[in-house]
């Protein structure tokens, strides 16, 4: 018994619930970076660089392998796939590019809040008028 409610205790502090929102969150963002980078930032630089796509180079590893494209020379045999690797990498430089803007942006907005100035908290009533307010609450009991 005494190992569930340790584990209890173990899942409810709040740095296990965070990291149990942020990987969900994280989860959920996953579609919308994927979409960003495949539908938007990707064809925007394939556009630059002249429709370049390297997903289709690989190297045959058999002599079986003559098909023009990496799907159908795998079903041929074995392949060593670059042209996926590198568009790995260019997916990967993109998506940690936009992140870098992203977290500048949340800095930016942080700092500037953490500049503004926040409000002195009410000052205490003077000493004469809390007795005053003491005396007139014991007057009220009577």
């Amino acid at each position: 018994m005494a190992v569930v409610s340790e584990f209890r205790s173990f899942i409810a502090k709040g740095n296990v619930i965070d990291l149990a929102v942020g990987i969900i969150i994280g989860g959920a963002f996953t579609g919308i970076v994927n979409s960003l980078v495949n539908d938007i930032i990707t064809p925007i630089v394939g556009a630059i660089i002249g429709g370049i796509d390297f997903s289709d180079y690989f190297v045959p590893l058999s002599s079986t392998v003559t098909a023009p494209t990496l799907a159908a020379a795998k079903e041929q045999g074995a392949v060593f796939a670059y042209g996926s690797f590198i568009t790995v990498i260019i997916n990967f430089l993109i998506l940690a590019w936009i992140i870098f803007w992203m977290v500048k942006v949340v800095n930016r907005i942080r700092i500037k809040e953490e500049k503004q100035p926040v409000e002195a908290a009410a000052a205490p009533p003077p000493a004469d008028v809390l007795l005053l307010t003491e005396i007139r609450d014991l007057l009220k009991t009577r």
